[in-house]
Formats: structure tokens, sequence, C-alpha cells
């Protein structure tokens, strides 16, 4: 088995381009810190563990090829362009550019740690696909085996409902694992919720 490969998808941490839906709550500057916090964070904790190869998908585009990331940010990170195309398109293509087991992630789940990135990538070991599911429905991780052959695969998902999960899960038709259940952070009463139980 290839070298598993950890890919966080992440958009450049701009005033009004992240977050928009917890911006609505809390206002874009609250957004946008909260966003490089927990960006950061997660390159920090996951970028030095040498048991997997390291992607930092990148939107725009245009900062994989000239990176503008704050200094130390990328730092054990190839960075790598998302290209277009819907979320599910976004996350195949790079999951189709590994050479073996590959998890991905987003960069605004906080507090995400080593250990459940190895807990994700160890259950590609018994299935075709994992998932990290999320309180709303959705997931924080998806992991496939083997890289996929066509970016279609999950179109039909309805993105940023309670039924994202399942309709993945059901859309692929493969053999899948649950992993970690951990919150994300979309929208101000999740915010409230993080704040609360740290």
């Amino acid at each position: 088995m290839n070298r598993p490969t950890l890919i966080v998808l992440a958009k450049a941490p701009m005033l009004g381009r992240v977050k928009r839906r917890l911006a609505r709550g809390l206002g874009e500057a609250q957004a946008l810190r909260f966003y490089r916090a927990c960006l950061a964070g997660t390159l920090r904790r996951l970028g030095g563990d040498p048991r997997w190869d390291r992607v930092l998908a990148v939107a725009p585009d245009r900062l994989a090829r000239r990176p503008a990331w704050p200094a130390g940010w990328t730092r054990g990170w190839r960075l790598a362009a998302q290209g277009d195309g819907d979320l599910g398109r976004l996350m195949l293509r790079q999951l189709a550019a590994a050479d073996g087991p590959c998890v991905l992630i987003g960069g605004d789940i906080p507090g995400i740690t080593p250990a459940q990135i190895a807990r994700a990538l160890a259950a590609l070991r018994r299935a075709d696909a994992v998932f990290g599911p999320s309180a709303d429905g959705g997931y924080w991780l998806i992991g496939l085996k083997r890289p996929p052959r066509r970016l279609d695969l999950l179109d039909g998902v309805r993105w940023s409902s309670p039924h994202a999960l399942a309709d993945s899960m059901r859309i692929l038709g493969l053999h899948s694992i649950l992993t970690d259940r951990l919150a994300d952070v979309d929208e101000a009463a999740d915010y409230r919720a993080w704040i609360r139980g740290r």
C-alpha cells in the first residue's frame, strides 16, 4: 500500500471570502479571526506528522503558484490549486491526485488532532471509504482507499444540508466506515456551542 495522503481544502484567509454563513451571524471580521486561528492550528498540528504526505489545496488557485500565506503556515505542506466546480468535484479532484489511500478535511474543524487523522486512515484498511460525521448531517472528513476515476461521483449531494453525509454514502455506493464525530463551525450557533465547550 502506498504512503497515505492528508489533504486540507482551504480558502485563503481574506476578509469577506471565508465562512460566509458564519459571517452572517458574527460579522465578517469575527468570522475571519475564527477561520485564521482554526486553519493555522490545523496546519501546525497536522503538518509535522511523518505518517502521511501533506497537501494544502487552496483557493484562489493563483495562491498555489505564488504562496502568499502567513509565515510558517505552509511549512511541511505541498500547495495545490483547488480548481473549479462544486464541493464534490473540488474534493474528488484532490482525492484523484493521490497515489494511495487519502483523507481530505476542511480547514475549519477546531482542535482536530493527528490521532483522529490516523484513525480515519486506519479505517481505509477495512473499507473503501471513510467519513467523519458532523452533528449537522454533513461531514468533516472524507477518505478513499483508491483514487476516484471520475469527478462526478458526488453529483446530486445536497450540500450544506442535513442530508449531505447520507447522500454522499448512498451515491458513492462504496463499503464505508464512519470515524470520529466532530463539530464543524458553519453558523453562529455552532460558534457559540464551540465557545461553551472549550
